[in-house]
């Protein structure tokens, strides 16, 4: 897997829901966001890389806030 790839796409699905054109919209572009973190998790602990633990956390943040309809900033 090429993390910085990944990263960048996660970055970028990020970016792309704050300005989204719609609520449907900026949860989808949420959602992916959440997909991919998930994917890098799943990655990173299979290394079992020490940043792991903080991505795991980050993702759970952001699938709870997808999940209600909301982030924070």
């Amino acid at each position: 897997m090429d993390l910085n790839r990944q990263y960048a796409k996660h970055q970028q699905a990020l970016m792309g829901a704050d300005c989204a054109a719609n609520d449907d919209d900026r949860l989808a572009k949420l959602a992916k966001a959440s997909r991919i973190a998930g994917r890098i998790s799943d990655f990173q602990h299979g290394l079992g890389a020490a940043a792991a633990c903080a991505w795991s956390k980050a993702q759970f943040a952001n699938s709870t806030q997808v999940k209600a309809g909301f982030e924070t900033p």
